[in-house]
């Protein structure tokens, strides 16, 4: 298995699941819960669990309940990729093996600042337009920060967002927190960073 029959594998079990049983938005939660424990960050996994109040009676997402008694059972391969995996013969990251789509005029839309959280604990303000999608605001949050868009993976109330959807359509409140989960280590901060006037 390639990793990109991985990749499809798993979307196609995620897109799937909620039609069977469950409620919907636990499924969301055990998605965003996956993704942050893949990338070893089990703190903001153990945080997306306990938020949804899901119970692991065995200590892993293999099999958990929600608050109602509803059984999930995620497979393994949604959790960990297998140890076996081939390589597959293109060497662009996900990013640059797609067509990124012109950025929108830079007068278009309304500037606002998004509230950010990296994995890392950190949190942050990106200066964003209304009419920016997805892969745009990574771009922007690359360029502020130094973090590869392809290494960003975005979520909000526990739902992945996707490259294409723009900042309008995802109807996100300004006072709301965009999750950001880094598959690699952000750059250090500033040694002597300039004071915000309040």
């Amino acid at each position: 298995m390639t990793d990109g029959q991985l990749r499809s594998k798993r979307d196609e079990f995620w897109d799937t699941a909620p039609a069977f049983e469950g409620r919907k938005e636990i499924w969301d939660a055990l998605k965003a819960a996956a993704h942050a424990f893949e990338s070893g960050d089990h703190e903001l996994a153990q945080a997306i669990i306990d938020g949804a109040s899901i119970t692991l009676p065995h200590g892993a997402l293999t099999e958990c309940y929600d608050e109602l008694g509803s059984r999930y059972q995620v497979p393994i391969y949604c959790l960990a990729p297998p140890v076996n995996t081939i390589e597959e013969k293109s060497e662009l990251s996900e990013l640059d093996a797609r067509d990124v789509p012109e950025p929108p005029p830079p007068d278009s839309g309304q500037e606002c600042l998004l509230r950010l959280r990296l994995s890392s604990g950190r949190d942050l303000r990106l200066p964003v337009r209304s009419t920016d999608s997805v892969l745009h605001m990574k771009l922007r949050l690359q360029a502020q920060e130094g973090v590869a868009a392809a290494a960003q993976r975005w979520f909000f109330s526990g739902r992945p967002l996707t490259d294409r959807m723009s900042l309008e359509e995802l109807h996100i409140s300004w006072d709301y927190v965009v999750q950001v989960i880094v598959s690699q280590p952000p750059p250090p901060p500033p040694q002597n960073p300039t004071p915000v006037e309040n």
